[in-house]
């Protein structure tokens, strides 16, 4: 239950920023921020790919209740995420492809969101299974002292269809 009741506060709170944030003041963003969280997406993606959780280390804020969400599964915290997702995937996979499109970025008052459609592509090393999934992703930034840190990210995916 506890679980269950965690989970939903932190849906509730994903959705109220959402909802409290939907309409965005993108006035107050410069082109360089949406530069910078574009090369924060595709570091994460090179991250990701190759088992190298640096990208992560370098551009996700590490604080205490920091949770990170990919199709029902959490970690909570960086080194949780880095240590026991990111950097194990190297050898458990034979391969990884991953790729985010159509990322739409938005800004309000020293936060910032982005949503993208996603593809990831692999095979496990251990059994041959081959898995080649489409869905969302979404990113969650804080400007912390003039630069951008992702604080929460959330992916589903499912079977191609």
């Amino acid at each position: 239950m506890t679980i269950k009741l965690n989970y939903m506060k932190t849906l509730g709170l994903t959705i109220g920023l959402f909802f409290m944030f939907s309409v965005a003041n993108d006035a107050e963003a410069s082109p360089e921020d949406k530069t910078a969280i574009l090369e924060i997406i595709a570091g994460t993606e090179h991250g990701w790919e190759n088992g190298d959780g640096a990208p992560f280390r370098d551009n996700f804020l590490d604080y205490e209740g920091a949770r990170y969400f990919e199709s029902g599964g959490s970690n909570e915290g960086l080194d949780d995420l880095v240590t026991n997702h990111v950097e194990p995937e190297k050898d458990a996979l034979e391969y990884l492809e991953l790729n985010f499109a159509n990322i739409e970025v938005h800004f309000e008052h020293g936060f910032a969101w982005a949503v993208a459609d996603t593809e990831v592509k692999g095979k496990v090393r251990s059994s041959g299974v081959e898995f080649d999934k489409t869905g969302r992703q979404t990113f969650l930034f804080r400007n912390v002292d003039g630069v951008w840190k992702v604080v929460h990210t959330h992916s589903s995916s499912r079977e191609r269809r």
